[in-house]
């Protein structure tokens, strides 16, 4: 499909100087051209006129679980394979309808619902995964009950041996290893690991540090061999701190962050995804969607520090980018994600953060998450200043006149 795009004004996914007067033409799935003055527009090409809005790029959100079908862990294990992939598939194609041109599923993802959306067998965003979780036994990818009794695996002697549709649970310098090595040989982008509590997991508080310091320097080198990179589930400072200390590129939520400790991730030059989007849900509807009350008592306390963790990162310039950890039916707040970090970002810094940052984080930068000559074409067209008023962008893609992914054009409106 070849599209041309005129009389643009282009955000161009990093300055806030916005050319105006462009012409961007896409062929192939790439943008091959912009111009300062009208282009051809050959047989078969479709016309879009910009004027009153802003091209942009398509957005990322760094942080989904495309197979959590329920705001309860224990509910999602028991819904069954077909169950969690039809929640997938009615969440991509929100996501692509808000304007998410790519995600990355940061827990639980594989390359079986890659390779659908690829071939277009779902609709949905470009779509990066990081396989299964790496938790240590006791650890946030443990859901376990604290009255189950240990399972015992004869193969490898330990306790808590085993997986569930998030995480695997793997403890020691051997086990940490071939399991990197078992979700990387299945397509992985990247790994997570837990590395401190979390809120949905039973048995493991918050404050607490995951994983010894060579087990997590062991999974770094595995990723850093293969040209990848480690991300890390953290919440407190310490957790936050020691992994990217050890070598962890990304961390996700950071939540409890202190301005020392900001500083210091800054100085690495390591990423955060905030995930505020599904504190504020589960906080206002946890109760009545059923999540368990003593994840309810933890949510509730990583709320009250939310926005304060988002002023440390900002102070300290670290890179952020967008995620929303969604679950269940509350994967319709994706959007809100930006009225939430509004009050501490500008607009600018916000659209940043999903879109070139993210980009740089998925080691992508220059291909998503920009408009210039040879990037992928995942675009929006954005009908007003998203700049001005990023509220724009929060209204589930209702300001969206077109969007664009991969070179296909999967929505078009014409003003009136």
């Amino acid at each position: 499909m070849s599209l041309l795009f005129a009389n643009a004004r282009v955000f161009d996914g990093r300055s806030g100087d916005c050319a105006e007067g462009l012409w961007v033409r896409v062929a192939h799935g790439l943008i091959q051209e912009i111009s300062t003055t009208p282009l051809p527009a050959p047989e078969g090409t479709q016309v879009i006129d910009c004027a009153g809005g802003t091209l942009m790029p398509g957005l990322i959100d760094c942080h989904v679980h495309a197979f959590a079908s329920d705001v309860a862990v224990g509910r999602i294990e028991s819904a069954g394979d077909a169950y969690r992939t039809a929640h997938a598939v009615r969440m991509l194609g929100h996501a692509l309808d808000c304007g998410f041109t790519t995600v990355r599923d940061i827990g639980g993802g594989n390359h079986s619902l890659w390779r659908a959306l690829a071939e277009g067998l779902v609709r949905g965003p470009r779509y990066f995964y990081a396989g299964k979780i790496l938790s240590m036994t006791g650890g946030h990818g443990d859901m376990r009950p604290i009255d189950e009794r240990p399972r015992y695996e004869a193969v490898c002697g330990c306790a808590g041996a085993g997986a569930n549709v998030f995480a695997v649970i793997a403890d020691g310098m051997d086990a940490v290893l071939r399991a990197t090595r078992e979700e990387l040989r299945q397509g992985a982008h990247c790994i997570k690991i837990m590395g401190s509590g979390g809120v949905a997991s039973p048995t493991d508080p918050i404050w607490m540090n995951q994983y010894r310091e060579d087990e997590i320097r062991a999974i770094v080198n595995e990723c850093t061999e293969r040209r990848t990179y480690v991300s890390a589930h953290c919440h407190p400072a310490s957790a936050v701190r020691r992994c990217v200390e050890f070598g962890v590129r990304c961390i996700e939520h950071g939540t409890l962050i202190d301005d020392d400790t900001a500083s210091f991730v800054a100085e690495r030059g390591a990423f955060i995804v905030p995930t505020l989007s599904i504190i504020f849900a589960l906080v206002e509807q946890g109760r009545a969607l059923g999540f368990p009350p003593q994840s309810q008592a933890k949510v509730e306390q990583v709320f009250e520090q939310a926005i304060s963790g988002l002023e440390a990162m900002r102070r300290a310039g670290v890179k952020l980018a967008y995620g929303t950890d969604l679950l269940g039916s509350t994967y319709t707040d994706q959007c809100r994600e930006f009225t939430l970090r509004s009050r501490v970002f500008t607009p600018l810094e916000i659209l940043r953060q999903a879109t070139s940052t993210a980009a740089e984080l998925l080691m992508m930068d220059g291909r998503i998450g920009c408009i210039a000559p040879g990037a992928e074409a995942d675009l929006l067209l954005v009908d007003g200043d998203p700049l001005a008023d990023i509220g724009l962008l929060a209204a589930d893609g209702r300001h969206l006149r077109a969007i664009v992914r991969a070179g296909e054009l999967v929505k078009r409106e014409t003003t009136a």
